[in-house]
Order: structure tokens, then C-alpha cells, then sequence
């Protein structure tokens, strides 16, 4: 199903934060339906530098086919500020779509810019974001390729200031927009009662300046889209911690084998039959691993 499809559905869109193929095919073997490509995330793992808008777009598009290439669900994918001017982001958006995004997200920050929940963002003027907006949808090759209109206007001019650029951006064909930060629940709120006819994104990072929501009570909110954004890249850096503290103090790993994914259930994951089934057919006996 596609995106556009699937925020038309009476289910919340639940779009937990991937880094990489193999954290984005867990994803969908849990079952959600939908991938959220952070960029802090991204940041996070492949340069191990904050979100402090280091990774470049090449970097960024690369993990975007990797990711969309690895499953068959949506990729929803953090575009920053376009990483560049209005003219670059035509680019990067056609980068997007070309790599196999299913939707774009542009934010009205200036270069360099920060993670939303960090201190010390400045905005461009709404003016120069809306026609950054249209620049995007006029980019994009197909009416389905989505664009994902974020405003940090919360933490720097106020919810209200937020709320009127969020609706600039719908007027400048926005397909979904994204308040980024609100400081409570009745902010959030507020959010879906001054524009309720759009899909509207709720970001849930844990520790960040809005207060983590359940899915069901953002959708009850009147919220199409969750993302989480982070959850995993932090639970594994917390887990590989404890991990490797473990294997340093007592010389081995083998009182952890219950904590790890075992390797038959990894290469499952992998779709390692699926591949020995393909040498199967297509190489030579001699050569063809056969499907175990």
C-alpha cells in the first residue's frame, strides 16, 4: 500500500526511527507499517557526530536506497533544510524520490542546522520556507512522492507562530505538515484544532521537549503520523554499553546468548534462504549453496 493510501486508513501511522538496511528490515519484521530515516539518526551512526547537520546529501540518498531497497515498506526520509537554498532543494528532493523515498522532509531551519530539540536553531522567514515548499512539489515526478512540511518555529517565535507557518506551508502544497517540539499535551492539541484537515506528524523523542504520548491517544488527538524517532539507535548504544562492559570485565560473551539474536534467527532475518534459493536457480551445481 502506499503512503498516500495508507494515512487515508483510520489507523495512526506508527513510524519508528531507522538508521540503516538492518535496523529498517527489523522494523518491518515486527510488523509496523511504515520507516521513518532520521537524519540524527543517520548522524548518529555513520559519522558518530550529534545532529548538527554534518551529513551531507550524498551520504544521506546512499542510506535512503539503501533502506528503501532492503523492504517493501514506505520510507519516510528527513531532508533537513534541503541542504542548500531553494534551488538545491529541488535537487535533494529529486534525489529523494529518485532512491525510493515515499516522502520528503523539509524543515525551515538555516544552515547548519540543529537537531529540533536542541537549543540555538534559527529559522528562515516564512516566506523564503513557502517558496522552498512549492520549489519541492514542483520538483517532485510524481503526485505520490509526498512532501512533509516541519516548522521549528516553536522553540524560537511560539506555538501560535508555528501554527500560522504550518498552514503557509500547506497553502505552498505541503502534503503534511510537522510541528516540531510542542511543550505539552495541550499544545499538541492545539496543533490538530488549528488545522485539521491535514495530516499532522507528532515527534516522539524520548527525553526531548515534548512529552512522549501513546499512539493511540496522538491518533485520539486527531495525529495521521508518529515517529520515533531514535528509539532504537538509543537502545542499541545502550545495550552494546552494557555489552561490551560485559565481555571486558568477565573475557567472554557467553553468559549473553540469551540477550543476542541467535544466529539462525539473524540470517532469517537477512533473507539468507531467499538468497540460496536465487543460487539454487541461477548458478552453476558446483557453484549454488543449496537452501537449507
Amino acid at each position: 500500500m502506499g503512503l498516500a493510501n495508507r494515512l487515508r486508513e483510520p489507523q495512526i501511522l506508527v513510524c519508528p526511527g531507522v538508521y540503516d538496511a538492518f535496523t529498517a528490515r527489523l522494523v518491518e519484521q515486527a510488523g509496523f507499517d511504515a520507516v521513518f530515516l532520521s537524519g540524527a539518526a543517520v548522524s548518529y551512526s555513520s559519522l558518530g557526530q550529534p545532529d548538527v547537520g554534518l551529513v551531507s546529501l550524498d551520504e544521506m540518498v546512499n542510506r535512503v536506497s539503501s533502506v528503501a531497497n532492503a523492504i517493501s515498506l514506505p520510507v519516510l526520509a528527513d531532508g533537513d533544510n534541503g541542504h542548500g537554498s531553494a534551488v538545491n532543494l529541488i535537487r535533494t528532493t529529486r534525489l529523494f524520490e529518485q532512491a525510493g523515498a515515499a516522502a520528503v522532509q523539509f524543515e525551515d531551519q538555516v544552515f547548519p542546522k540543529r537537531c529540533g530539540h536542541m537549543q540555538g536553531k534559527k529559522l528562515v522567514s516564512a516566506k523564503e520556507m513557502t517558496l522552498k515548499i512549492e520549489a519541492a512539489c514542483h520538483a517532485r515526478r510524481d503526485d505520490d512522492f509526498l512532501i512533509i512540511g516541519r516548522t521549528d518555529a516553536r522553540s524560537v517565535e511560539g506555538l501560535e507562530a508555528a501554527i500560522d507557518r504550518a498552514i503557509l506551508y500547506r497553502k505552498a502544497g505541503a502534503d503534511i505538515l510537522f510541528i516540531e517540539s510542542p511543550l505539552s499535551k495541550d499544545e499538541l492539541a492545539r496543533c490538530v484544532e488549528a488545522i485539521p484537515d491535514v495530516p499532522l506528524v507528532a515527534n516522539m523523542l524520548e527525553g526531548g521537549q515534548t512529552p512522549l504520548v501513546g499512539n493511540q491517544a496522538l491518533a485520539e488527538m486527531g495525529y495521521r503520523i508518529a515517529l520515533w524517532p531514535n528509539s532504537l539507535v538509543r537502545r542499541f548504544a545502550f545495550a552494546g554499553a552494557a555489552l561490551l562492559n560485559e565481555l571486558k570485565g568477565k573475557d567472554t560473551t557467553a553468559h549473553l546468548l540469551d540477550q543476542m539474536l541467535p544466529f539462525a534467527a539473524l540470517n532469517e532475518l537477512l533473507g539468507s534462504k531467499d538468497f540460496s534459493a536465487l543460487e539454487a536457480r541461477y548458478l552453476p551445481p558446483e557453484q549454488a549453496v543449496r537452501p537449507q
